[in-house]
C-alpha cells in the first residue's frame, strides 16, 4: 500500500511485508525520486481520520513515527514535533486537527503543530463536535463525564454518568440515573426527558428538544410539553423553528406549530444552510429545488451542488445545466471559466466545444460528463464509457461497463470506483 497524505508534499508512505497471521508490516517514507528519507525511525505513518458521513482523510501536516515501541510525530520536511514518548498517537475520530496521545493509561489531545490541547490526565475523551472549538467530552478516573474547552478549561463540571454529542449554545444533554436530562453549563437542570431519548437541542435551546417515544419522533419544550406530538417516523430541524419530518416512506416540512409548509410526497428532503435551500427527491429520483419560500424553482436530477462557489448543477432533458443561487440560468464557461471543454448537444448526440462555442469533439457521443477538475471528460459510446484529455484527445476508447456507478468520472484510463466513500481509481 502507498499513501500519499498531503499532494503537495513530496512524500510516499509505503506498507510491505505485511504479516496477515500477526498482523506485523513495515513501512517507509520515498520521495519522487524513490529515495528513502526520515530514515531514523521503525516505522512511519500517516493519521488517517474518518468524518461523520464515513469519508476518509489523512492529516496533511505531520506523521506518526515510531521508535522502541513509543510513537511521536514529525512534520513533512522530518523535523520533529513530537518525541516518541507517547504509547500510542491517533485522529480524534471526526475532529478536525485534533490527536489523541495516551501514556500510562491516560489521554490528552495534541493539535498537529505539537501544542497541548489536554494534558494526558482523562480517562477518556471525545469530540463534542467536529472542531476543537467546540470542546471536548472528558471522563474522569472515578468514571464521571464532564466537558472541557479548547485550553481544558472547565465547561460543565465532572458529574454525570454520561454525556451525549448534542448542545447548543450553554445547553448540553447528559445522563443521570440512566436518564437523559438538559443542562446548562453551570448545572442548572432545564429538561428531564421522562424517559424519552433526545435526539437534538433545537437551534434555539429555549424551544426545547427534539425526542423519540419508541420509534416515533416529536419536539418537547423545555418546561416538559409536547410542541409537536411524537407521530413521525423521523425529525430534523433544517433551520430554526422549521424541520423536515418522515410520515411513512414520505417526507415534507413543517413548522414548530406543526403546520405543514411542503407536502409530504417527497422520498427524501435536504436542507443546504449556506445556499438557503431544499433539495427534495421523488421516488424516480428526480428533484425538485425549493426556495426558502418552499416554492419549487428548478426541476431536473441534481448532479452537484457546490455551497463554496455558489451553483447548481442539474441534468434536464439530457443536458447538464447550470444555476445561481437566485436560481438564474449561467452558462457553463461562467461557471468553470478555466475548463477547455464544454459539453454540447447536437441531433441526440454529445460532443465538446470551447468556450467559444467551436467544435473539439465531434458530435458522436451518447452521453457525456462536464470537465473535473484534472481536465478530463467522460464519453459514451453504444452503451460503454471512456474518456477524453483537455486537449479532446481520447485517451480511453469506451469499453467500460458502468451502468451500475453511482458517479462516472476519469482520470486518464482510470476510473472512479463504485464506492465514493473509499475515493479511488482503477483500470
Amino acid at each position: 500500500m502507498i499513501v500519499v497524505p498531503n499532494s503537495k508534499e513530496d512524500v510516499f508512505l509505503c506498507t510491505f511485508d505485511v504479516n496477515y497471521d500477526d498482523g506485523t508490516y513495515s513501512t517507509k517514507a520515498l520521495n519522487s525520486k524513490n529515495e528513502e528519507i526520515f530514515t531514523n525511525y521503525e516505522q512511519i505513518e500517516a493519521i488517517s481520520n474518518m468524518d461523520e458521513n464515513q469519508n476518509l482523510s489523512y492529516d496533511g501536516k505531520v506523521l506518526r513515527v515510531e521508535n522502541g515501541g513509543k510513537y511521536g510525530l514529525i512534520n513533512m520536511e522530518g523535523n520533529e514535533v513530537l518525541p516518541c514518548e507517547y504509547d500510542a498517537i491517533t485522529a480524534l475520530q471526526g475532529v478536525e486537527n485534533a490527536l489523541l496521545v495516551s501514556k500510562d493509561g491516560n489521554y490528552g489531545i495534541v493539535d498537529d503543530e505539537g501544542k497541548t490541547l489536554l494534558p494526558t490526565t482523562y480517562a477518556e475523551i471525545q469530540g463534542l463536535g467536529n472542531k476543537t472549538t467546540d470542546g471536548f467530552i472528558v471522563k474522569n478516573t472515578d468514571g464521571k463525564y464532564g466537558v472541557v474547552d479548547i485550553s481544558n478549561g472547565q465547561v460543565l463540571a465532572m458529574n454525570y454518568d454520561g454525556i451525549l454529542k448534542l448542545h447548543q449554545g450553554d445547553y448540553y444533554v447528559v445522563l443521570e440515573g440512566g436518564k437523559q436530562k438538559v443542562v446548562k453549563k453551570d448545572g442548572t437542570e432545564s429538561l428531564d426527558a421522562n424517559g424519552n431519548e433526545i435526539t437534538a437541542i433545537l437551534k434555539k435551546p429555549e424551544d426545547g428538544v427534539i425526542y423519540k417515544d419508541g420509534e416515533k419522533y416529536g419536539v418537547m419544550s423545555l418546561s416538559g410539553e409536547n410542541t409537536i406530538d411524537a407521530t413521525y417516523d423521523d425529525l430534523k430541524e433544517a433551520k430554526s423553528g422549521i424541520f423536515i419530518a418522515k410520515t411513512g416512506e414520505n417526507y415534507g416540512i413543517i413548522d414548530l406549530s406543526g403546520n405543514t409548509l411542503v407536502e409530504f410526497k417527497y422520498r427524501g428532503v435536504s436542507y443546504n444552510e449556506k445556499a438557503d435551500l431544499y433539495v427534495a427527491e421523488d421516488e424516480n429520483y428526480n428533484n425538485e429545488i425549493l426556495n426558502s419560500n418552499y416554492e419549487v424553482k428548478l426541476t431536473g436530477i441534481l448532479t452537484d451542488l457546490d455551497d463554496e462557489d455558489g451553483y447548481i448543477e442539474l441534468r434536464q432533458d439530457d443536458e447538464y445545466k447550470y444555476y445561481n443561487f437566485r436560481f438564474e440560468e449561467e452558462k457553463e464557461s461562467d461557471v468553470f471559466p478555466s475548463n477547455t471543454l464544454f459539453v454540447s448537444k447536437k441531433d441526440g448526440k454529445y460532443g465538446f466545444v470551447d468556450k467559444n462555442g467551436s467544435v473539439v469533439v465531434d458530435y458522436i457521443y451518447d452521453d457525456a460528463t462536464s470537465q473535473n477538475a484534472f481536465g478530463y471528460v467522460a464519453i459514451k459510446k453504444d452503451g460503454k464509457w471512456g474518456a477524453v484529455d483537455r486537449n479532446g484527445k481520447v485517451v480511453q476508447e469506451p469499453t467500460y461497463d458502468l451502468e451500475d456507478y453511482l458517479q462516472v468520472d476519469f482520470i486518464g484510463s482510470w476510473y472512479l470506483g463504485k464506492d465514493l466513500n473509499m475515493n479511488y481509481y482503477r483500470k
